[in-house]
């Protein structure tokens, strides 16, 4: 029998750290989602979010398109997810696309970090959307060329990963017994000597 969606969420809370942001210990990415929709005061706390994001020189090289269920945005963006992230995503009242400028705005020289600024932002957006009781799903499995191209993206800008956002619903709408078993199976993490260096390969005493 497939947890409840409560007690799914319980389930995947990471352990309590002392002096962490109890935000990003209870941030997770469902695959289920409800069928209720997202206002647009929220979306736009999520978007102010990721606008105060640190970004190399300032730049802020991150654009998003965010497509609401039913609109042409949102069915561009799912037409470009592999089968496996549609069969799930399409629940998703709200799909949104990160791309970068890989070009600064300043002296048009390359942009080697644009990437990991999207990312940043991208981060803050899914802890605020936590913070406000959402959810959100990250995903590489798309076509990168293919999205680009249907929005009309210029050549100058890479995709980052699609988030899809809303309500956490039940894990038994997912359907198939493995969709249910990867919801509810227990989140793992690497430990802090594993990446967490004084030299290389040396663990960081903290």
């Amino acid at each position: 029998m497939p947890l409840s969606a409560a007690e799914l969420n319980q389930h995947k809370q990471a352990p309590h750290v002392e002096g962490v942001l109890p935000v990003i210990l209870h941030r997770w990415s469902p695959r289920s989602f409800a069928d209720k929709a997202v206002s647009a005061a929220d979306l736009e706390k999520v978007f102010e979010a990721a606008r105060w994001a640190a970004s190399s020189f300032n730049e802020q090289p991150w654009r998003y398109f965010v497509g609401i269920k039913g609109d042409p945005t949102y069915e561009k963006i799912y037409s470009t997810l592999v089968n496996f992230n549609q069969y799930w995503a399409k629940a998703a009242p709200v799909l949104i696309l990160g791309v970068a400028s890989t070009k600064f705005a300043h002296n048009g020289e390359k942009n080697s970090h644009c990437l990991y600024d999207l990312g940043a932002a991208s981060s803050y957006l899914t802890l605020q959307a936590a913070a406000l009781g959402l959810s959100t799903h990250s995903m590489a499995g798309f076509d990168q060329a293919g999205v680009l191209a249907a929005f009309e993206v210029p050549s100058d800008f890479v995709a980052g990963a699609v988030i899809a956002l809303g309500y956490q619903g039940e894990p038994a709408e997912l359907g198939q017994e493995h969709m249910i078993a990867m919801e509810e199976a227990p989140r793992q993490r690497k430990p802090l000597s594993e990446f967490v260096f004084s030299s290389w390969g040396v663990p960081a005493k903290l």
